[in-house]
């Protein structure tokens, strides 16, 4: 087999075999599945560096989804077991990253590269971009599904008042310790992937630690910029009926805060395209 194909049939076994399981134990349906695996080849048959952070985001915010599944039904309106995820939500997460990673592969082909301004400033920015991608979904993710379960007092990141659990742009100390976290699982990732994967001078191969810290600030950054959006332009009520928060106004309901412009999705989209950019330019800078 041609080394050019070894790759993509590589990417395609991958994607295969955890878009299936991920199906059978809920935490993709069936739309969520097959955009799943398309995405996931898309970024394995480009580099495995890619291929890696889209699981590591992918692994640990699902297992974290479903711990305190309990606790989170009596708290979030719209629970669903396992944390299911469908086609629109595997897009709004992966969707950007994938666009980057073609652009990756109409320059580089199936290379990996090293983040080297020196060598391709377009090519580090790509690369940076995919990097706060995942470390803003990461850590986003980590952020809401640690900071419900915590003992700590959600408040609202734009007055710092108390809210109730669940409400969009609460946040708490142990939610922003998660967020931090969870970007420098990301950029560890990547990484130690990129010690087998790519060959770079010593110094730059000693240079790319610097993305650990990179991602972990990313990660911050996209909960935070999350968690502005949710307070501000996204609505919270406490329905008095359901008795849980709640993201659309009615008549049993009373509002906590935001407006009803944006919803989980697009304030995501927004955060991510945000975090990308971001980091996409500190790596040109820094690299």
């Amino acid at each position: 087999m041609e080394t050019t194909l070894i790759q993509p049939f590589i990417a395609v076994l991958i994607s295969s075999l955890i878009a299936i399981r991920s199906y059978r134990r809920k935490s993709l349906d069936l739309s969520g599945a097959l955009s799943g695996f398309i995405v996931m080849t898309i970024h394995f048959a480009v580099g495995y560096r890619f291929g890696a952070m889209l699981l590591a985001f992918f692994f640990s915010s699902s297992k974290l989804t479903k711990v305190g599944e309990e606790k989170k039904r009596q708290v979030d309106a719209d629970f669903k077991e396992g944390g299911q995820r469908n086609w629109i939500q595997v897009l709004f997460n992966s969707g950007i990253a994938t666009v980057l990673s073609v652009i990756i592969w109409t320059q580089t082909g199936w290379e990996d590269k090293c983040l080297d301004s020196k060598e391709s400033v377009l090519i580090t920015s790509l690369i940076g971009g995919i990097i706060g991608h995942y470390s803003c979904c990461n850590g986003d993710t980590w952020s809401s599904e640690i900071g419900v379960l915590s003992n700590d007092q959600p408040r609202l990141i734009t007055t710092f008042k108390p809210v109730r659990r669940g409400t969009n742009g609460g946040v708490t100390k142990t939610g922003l310790l998660a967020a931090l976290a969870a970007g420098s699982v990301v950029g560890l990732t990547f990484v130690v992937v990129g010690f087998f994967t790519t060959r770079c001078s010593n110094e730059m191969a000693m240079k790319q630690l610097l993305v650990i810290p990179i991602s972990a600030v990313a990660g911050l950054l996209g909960s935070i910029t999350d968690s502005l959006l949710g307070a501000t332009l996204q609505f919270s009520g406490f329905c008095t009926i359901r008795n849980k928060v709640v993201g659309k106004p009615g008549p049993t309901v009373k509002k906590i805060s935001g407006l009803s412009i944006l919803d989980n999705n697009t304030v995501n989209l927004v955060s991510v395209l945000l975090t990308t950019l971001l980091t996409s330019i500190a790596c040109v800078y820094i690299f």
